[in-house]
């Protein structure tokens, strides 16, 4: 069958709000002509996408993964149009990824000093797929957290950072200087393949209310450090490896160049 797009960003809108009326007024159209082109988006997967009730609209199993599946769709639909109209325009871009808590900006600004005429944007990676603004075509280099397979990409090592336990300042461990492993032994893990949350922001609310803890790379915990919350270095908890990775061969100058500077910004800013 022939995908929708159009239906495809119709639902998504209804997944992201869990509500008919507001996806309707975000995507500027009616509620019942939403509603009818989900049911017919439905029709033509062959399977129910949304559960729905008088207050509120869930997600089938099924919905729920083709809500995570649409997010690399579309956007690498959107990348693929964008870089149909830099061409049309004559524009150089360079896209790069980060995985959360990573910074590019101090080799942004000196790429761009290098390189006047290459527009530079950046991508923020999701946490449990870093690589794939790289595959579907997003970014042309990241600047990333392992782990992800290499299969396809040709990535540089750049550095390692401890993973640290993030807990409420309110939990009986959260007065010790550090942790091992053994200490976590029966606590409620968020990020386990049980308890996944869709953000980093879902987990560090989750935590913040006691929900669970979360072993995070220290930049991360640091990242979205806040009252309520502390996080103790787990000194057995294997480091986060930091690398950049490139799509391809990655052969042209403006890309040569950018991993030329972020090498020597990064391993050094990170201590390698």
């Amino acid at each position: 069958m022939d995908l929708d797009l159009r239906k495809l960003r119709y639902f998504v809108a209804v997944a992201e709000h869990r509500h008919f009326g507001r996806a309707a007024e975000q995507l500027y159209i009616a509620q019942p002509v939403l509603s009818r082109q989900i049911r017919a988006f439905e029709r033509e997967l062959g399977c129910s996408l949304l559960v729905r009730t008088t207050r509120s609209v869930e997600l089938t199993a099924a919905g729920r993964q083709l809500y995570e599946e649409a997010q690399g769709t579309l956007a690498a639909v959107a990348a693929s149009v964008g870089r149909v109209h830099d061409i049309d325009r004559g524009v150089q871009r360079l896209v790069v990824a980060f995985s959360p808590g990573l910074h590019v900006s101090e080799v942004i600004r000196a790429f761009t000093a290098r390189h006047p005429h290459v527009e530079t944007d950046v991508v923020p990676a999701r946490w449990w797929e870093p690589d794939a603004p790289l595959r579907d075509g997003r970014a042309q280099v990241g600047y990333l957290r392992r782990p992800f397979t290499d299969t396809g990409l040709h990535t540089i090592p750049i550095g390692q950072e401890p993973r640290v336990a993030c807990l409420p300042a309110a939990h009986p461990l959260a007065h010790r200087d550090a942790l091992t492993s053994a200490d976590l032994d029966g606590e409620p893990m968020l990020g386990s393949p049980r308890r996944r949350t869709a953000s980093l922001e879902e987990k560090i609310e989750l935590i913040a209310s006691g929900q669970g803890i979360a072993l995070l790379p220290l930049s991360v915990a640091v990242s979205y450090s806040r009252s309520g919350l502390v996080h103790l270095t787990v000194t057995d908890a294997p480091a986060a490896e930091t690398c950049l990775v490139v799509a391809g061969d990655g052969q042209n100058r403006p890309l040569r160049d950018f991993l030329e500077i972020a090498v020597a910004t990064l391993r050094t800013t990170s201590g390698a």
